[in-house]
């Protein structure tokens, strides 16, 4: 499931409603697409926590949204690294990092901070699927 959000508003408000909570599936995810720069995966716990990283593997740019939840930790759908939803980092032996987004959780609404949505990681390169070109 996808969900699009725009970054530019009226609103005062630190914080961009995103999605429902029950809109993240358990053990699951759900990825927002941005104006600029990669996808926000949302992540759900089997504990109901939610967690926000950029969809994207600090190996090789893996779609992390389409990977396995278990505990506080994601598998890449690729090669299978283990990246912890609080810090984006890659268990050991790999080593690399993926952003991390604020969440906050108000009534059931899930929001992510508007700063962090308009410039966290935007900067990285989208991954390319296919053969490598010289």
């Amino acid at each position: 499931m996808s969900t699009t959000v725009t970054t530019s508003s009226t609103s005062t408000s630190p914080w961009v409603p995103i999605c429902h909570i029950d809109d993240i599936p358990v053990l699951g995810s759900r990825r927002v697409e941005r104006p600029r720069g990669p996808a926000v995966a949302l992540f759900r716990t089997g504990t109901g926590a939610v967690f926000a990283l950029l969809d994207r593997c600090p190996h090789k740019g893996g779609p992390l949204s389409q990977g396995i939840v278990f505990g506080e930790r994601v598998a890449c759908p690729l090669h299978n690294w283990s990246i912890s939803l609080c810090d984006g980092v890659a268990a050991a032996p790999d080593e690399g990092c993926t952003p991390r987004f604020a969440v906050q959780v108000l009534g059931g609404q899930v929001h992510l901070d508007r700063s962090q949505l308009a410039q966290l990681g935007t900067d990285l390169p989208l991954p390319v699927a296919g053969p490598v070109r010289a």
